[in-house]
């Protein structure tokens, strides 16, 4: 029996990374590193899971000379204010059926959790920014990025979060947009519902239980295809 849903929050919840890359971008430009994310480079760069390890990939990737921890730090911090103010401005919206999805599981009692490698801060901001109509107490779990050692594609994120919720792994599924999300919600033991967002259509979801365009689904008709295995 179903008793919870996890949900991962960028790309999942609302298209933020465009949001995140032109913020990158903007700090960047602030630096003079003459760095420049494009869609190409911004999309290889998401199997990396964290911005401050994105911004190491990239450096090493690219051959470039090593940027201090601290400096990596403080463009990271600078970067979550610009995505923000971005959020704030009306730059990023719910995907289609997010909202919906999310009061129906309420009204049926479903418990709601976040599991992201995401910081607080930004998951802080898009809740507030984007779903301001929900309750503060709406997420009976909320796991982010530093509250645990090794991001995803690891499982940590997702088995911490069934700890706190006390639920066994077969009480409860994720909702995931990515590879390295669906690769982590597995490991875990969770049974998954993907929902591909404009940066991870090209990802490989064969592994996924259930594969939808988005979240405007009948959660009497996806439960069912759970129970019956489709």
């Amino acid at each position: 029996m179903i008793k919870a849903i996890i949900f991962d929050v960028d790309g999942t919840l609302a298209e933020t990374e465009e949001a995140h890359r032109a913020a990158f971008n903007a700090v960047y430009k602030e630096h003079e590193l003459g760095w420049f994310w494009d869609v190409e480079t911004y999309g290889k760069l998401l199997s990396v899971t964290g911005g401050k390890e994105r911004i190491v990939a990239f450096v090493a990737g690219q051959n470039l000379t090593p940027l201090s921890a601290d400096h990596v730090k403080a463009m990271h911090l600078r970067k979550n204010k610009l995505y923000a103010e971005a959020i704030q401005t009306g730059q990023v919206s719910p995907r289609p059926g997010v909202v919906e999805f999310v009061s129906e599981a309420c009204k049926r009692g479903l418990l709601l959790a976040i599991a992201t490698t995401t910081s607080r801060d930004n998951l802080d901001a898009l809740l507030r920014g984007v779903f301001s109509q929900w309750p503060d107490d709406l997420f009976a779990s909320v796991v982010c990025g530093e509250n645990v050692s090794r991001k995803k594609p690891d499982p940590e994120v997702y088995l911490t979060c069934l700890k706190q919720l006390g639920l066994d792994a077969s009480e409860a599924i994720a909702v995931e947009d990515s590879e390295v999300g669906l690769q982590a919600a597995i490991a875990a033991g969770l049974r998954t519902v993907v929902t591909p967002s404009a940066y991870t259509r090209h990802h490989r979801f064969d592994a996924a239980s259930v594969l939808l365009s988005d979240l405007n689904t009948d959660l009497d008709a996806l439960f069912n295809r759970f129970a019956s295995g489709v």
